[in-house]
């Protein structure tokens, strides 16, 4: 597989190890070059492409593992066939595209939470405003200010874990892969491609649409069905596979070819 990896794979995989590594060793950057709600006093303008560049800090190394391995086994396939400028236009536009899904789901859950309940223009700023660190106890519940505002509007859990989004942040290149996922089944539809969790051949037409619709599902109903409930942005994945859809579709229609690239 490392054999036939090509040029531009090859660089987004060092770059991805790279930015991993160093974010071990200096773990002050992480929060700066992740992805914050637009709205948090945490947000910077750079976040929305440097958040395909990070993944969950160690111990969980599974997390960069399953999204490199990915990388080369698609991405390698498709660069052969589009060329170098080609393929990363398309990583980096479904990166963003995941991005932007994602962050504007979450500008509805905690808009549709804030108008249910009321929360006054001031006291949302009150929220926004306050560092993470002032936020929660030991419990994982609210304190302070924050936890004043929610108990004057009667906030439930329900509630408060959608506002909680605010000082969540979102890492991982899956939602660039996930827009390869869907670039392959356009290119190879009857290759065969396997579920870790159900090792049996499905062609990439089929595979394709069950697993993003499988996040679809777990983004909307808060149900995880492979990750134990982990912490997992399903609409990012759903997002990068929506721009790497319509990408492919446009294309498609367009006749792109090798020499309008390279």
């Amino acid at each position: 597989m490392f054999n036939n990896m090509t040029p531009v794979v090859k660089q987004l995989l060092i770059i991805n190890v790279l930015v991993f590594l160093l974010s071990q060793v200096l773990p002050q950057n992480y929060e700066s070059l992740s992805l914050y709600y637009f709205e948090s006093e945490k947000f910077r303008f750079w976040q929305p492409f440097t958040h395909m560049f990070m993944h969950a800090p160690m111990p969980n190394f599974m997390h960069i593992l399953f999204n490199m391995f990915a990388l080369v086994s698609f991405g390698s396939a498709l660069e052969h066939y589009w060329g170098g400028k080609k393929f990363l236009f398309f990583y980096i536009a479904c990166g963003l595209g995941a991005a932007l899904v994602q962050t504007g789901m979450n500008y509805y859950e905690i808009h549709q939470v804030v108008n249910q309940l009321g929360i006054s223009p001031q006291d949302m700023q009150v929220i926004f405003d306050t560092p993470l660190s002032e936020v929660f106890d030991a419990t994982g519940r609210s304190t302070g200010k924050v936890n004043e505002i929610l108990e004057k509007v009667h906030c439930t859990q329900a509630d408060f874990d959608k506002l909680s989004q605010i000082y969540g942040s979102c890492v991982g290149a899956s939602g660039a892969i996930y827009g390869l996922l869907v670039a392959f089944a356009f290119m190879f539809p009857m290759a065969e491609l396997m579920m870790i969790f159900v090792p049996i051949p499905i062609k990439a037409k089929y595979f394709v649409p069950i697993i993003v619709g499988l996040d679809l599902f777990s983004g909307t109903t808060g149900f995880s069905i492979f990750s134990g409930g982990g912490n997992i942005a399903h609409f990012a994945h759903v997002g990068g596979a929506l721009t790497g859809f319509i990408l492919m579709m446009l294309w498609r229609n367009n006749k792109f070819t090798h020499t309008r690239w390279n």
